[in-house]
């Protein structure tokens, strides 16, 4: 078995050209907007969502050509995500993933429109009959997908923080905001990639969904702290930018030391979750760590 950096370089390159197939070529009409879908969504990112949803299907035994798509579906979503949360009516931010975000490359209304495509287009993958193994699994993925992203997960999740802004929160709260703007569209990569391989048990279901709430905070949880320890060139997107906007993180209700040390007990958590699945769950376990350990 190949090591994680090897492994997970291995996925990311899998998952760009997966990507780069799906999205429409900007050479066909409306060509601004294909060309600014392509801008926003190749060439950078961490890939922690397909990643997730490979190792989960490793984890069952999927084939990895069946969990390209909903990796891929997944992806889209949380890229159409990133356009709209740097629009100047949301972050307001210049920078993602180390270029100009895409209505600074663009403009505001192809930004928008962008982020509208990339939703719809996650969709249409995982609507592909080769996203499932039978149609009663891909009507569950669709809804899950749906659900993650709307107004019970990300958006709403995106809404609290919004309303949350000026103020700081208890930590309750904060971590509600953060299962749903960051932590459900994480369980949806872990759920779809292993739903790739059909209906699963009700025990390691609970089990996945554990494990990966315990990841979605802690990846929020490193996100604050890495925002206060680095540099904009170091995260390729502007460093310190919640705490001059006054927005509600980790860091407003502890310390960094504490913040970190609050990680490592998620992700103990986290391994635990998935102990039963034994060997099989070595690659869940390895980007946990990884999202706890990263610089970036």
């Amino acid at each position: 078995m190949t090591d994680f950096a090897a492994w997970s370089r291995l996925i990311q390159a899998r998952t760009e050209t997966v990507l780069a197939a799906l999205l429409p070529g900007g050479a066909i009409a409306p060509e601004q907007l294909h060309d600014a879908m392509r801008y926003a969504t190749l060439g950078g990112g961490k890939r922690v969502r397909p990643m997730l949803a490979h190792a989960a299907g490793e984890a069952m035994g999927a084939d990895p050509a069946r969990v390209d798509r909903a990796a891929a579906a997944v992806e889209l979503i949380h890229v159409y995500s990133l356009t709209h949360d740097d629009l100047p009516c949301m972050d307001d931010d210049d920078l993602r993933r180390g270029k100009p975000t895409c209505h600074v490359a663009y403009d505001e209304a192809t930004a928008l429109l962008v982020g509208d495509a990339l939703q719809s287009l996650a969709f249409e993958a995982l609507a592909h009959p080769d996203a499932a193994t039978d149609a009663a699994t891909q009507v569950e993925m669709l809804c899950l997908l749906a659900r993650a992203a709307g107004s019970r997960g990300m958006a709403g999740g995106q809404a609290v923080d919004l309303a949350a802004t000026g103020r700081t929160p208890d930590l309750a709260e904060l971590e509600f905001m953060h299962i749903h703007k960051t932590g459900a569209l994480i369980q949806a990569a872990v759920l779809l990639g292993a739903l790739a391989t059909g209906a699963l048990e009700a025990a390691t279901r609970e089990r996945l969904e554990r494990y990966a709430r315990c990841i979605g905070l802690a990846f929020q949880v490193m996100d604050d702290v890495l925002d206060a320890e680095f540099d904009t060139a170091t995260l390729g997107k502007t460093a310190g930018k919640d705490a001059a906007q006054g927005k509600a993180t980790y860091l407003s209700l502890m310390t960094v030391k504490e913040a970190r040390t609050y990680s490592h007990e998620l992700l103990n958590d986290a391994i635990e979750a998935i102990g039963p699945l034994g060997e099989r769950g070595l690659r869940l376990a390895q980007i946990a760590r990884f999202i706890v350990e990263r610089s970036y």
